[in-house]
C-alpha cells in the first residue's frame, strides 16, 4: 500500500483538471495558428501544442468513469446518488445547449453517459441472477445511449459496466481503456493515477465540497462560453 497515495478527492481533481484543460482548449484555442502548429513530429503525426493539451483531455473520462464505479461500491445512499447525478445532468444540459449552439435531439452532455453507467451498474446488481433479463435492459439502454448520443455514449456507457466488473482486474481494465475510447492508448494513461488509488475518500468531504465537484461541470462550460462571447 505504500505506493498507493492518491485519495479520490485527487482522483477528482485531476478529472476536473484534465476536462477544464480539454474544453479550454477545443472551444478557445481551436483557431490559434500559434496553437495548431507543429512542434515535432513522432512518425507520421505532426505533435502540436493543441494535441498535447487535447491529449490531456483524453485522461478526464476514464477518470470521471472509475469514480462512478467507486460511488456505487461505496455510497450509502445509491437512490441519492443517482438523483444528484440526474439533477446536474439536466443543470448542464443548459451549458452544453450554449456552447453547442442550442438543445438537440441528439447529442447531450456527458453527465448522461456517467447516469446511465451508474444505472447499469444498478440493473446488474438487481438482475444478477436473470442473465436473460439483464443482457436485455443494458442493451436496451446501450440503444437509447445510440439514439440520443450524449457525449461518449455507448462506448462510454459499456466502458463503465466493464470497469466493474473487472475492477479487480488492473491490467484488463488498462487493455479495455486502451481499446474502447477515443484516443486508444492516451485514455489509457488515466489508469496510471488509478492504480495509486488507495481507497480513501480524501479531502474532498460534506455536502458543500460534494456538490461543488458536481457543479464544476456546468460551471466551467458557462464560463468557457462566457470568455468565447467576450473574444
Amino acid at each position: 500500500m505504500e505506493n498507493k497515495i492518491l485519495s479520490g478527492s485527487w482522483l477528482k481533481v485531476l478529472a476536473m483538471v484534465s476536462m477544464a484543460i480539454d474544453h479550454t482548449t477545443y472551444w478557445l484555442l481551436r483557431g490559434n495558428a500559434d496553437f495548431m502548429e507543429p512542434l515535432f513530429m513522432v512518425g507520421s503525426k505532426h505533435i502540436s501544442y493543441y494535441f498535447l493539451m487535447r491529449s490531456i483531455g483524453r485522461l478526464a473520462f476514464p477518470l470521471f468513469a472509475f469514480l462512478i464505479v467507486e460511488g456505487f461500491v461505496h455510497t450509502r445512499d445509491r437512490r441519492k446518488y443517482g438523483r444528484n447525478l440526474f439533477l446536474f445532468a439536466v443543470i448542464s444540459e443548459v451549458s452544453w445547449a450554449l456552447l453547442h449552439h442550442g438543445l438537440h435531439l441528439s447529442g447531450h452532455n456527458v453527465m448522461f453517459t456517467l447516469l446511465a453507467g451508474f444505472l447499469g451498474l444498478c440493473v446488474i446488481e438487481r438482475y444478477r441472477v436473470q442473465p436473460a433479463r439483464l443482457a436485455g435492459i443494458l442493451l436496451g439502454m446501450v440503444a437509447v445511449l445510440i439514439v440520443l448520443r450524449p457525449d461518449y455514449g455507448g462506448a462510454g456507457f459499456a466502458f463503465i459496466i466493464l470497469l466493474y466488473t473487472l475492477r479487480r482486474h488492473l491490467l484488463l481494465q488498462v487493455i479495455v481503456g486502451s481499446f474502447m475510447l477515443p484516443a486508444k492508448w492516451i485514455a489509457g494513461l488515466a489508469f496510471i493515477p488509478i492504480a495509486l488509488y488507495n481507497g480513501q475518500r480524501g479531502f474532498i468531504q460534506g455536502q458543500y465540497a460534494k456538490y461543488l465537484f458536481y457543479a464544476f461541470y456546468p460551471l466551467h462550460l458557462l464560463l468557457i462560453y462566457v470568455v468565447q462571447q467576450m473574444s
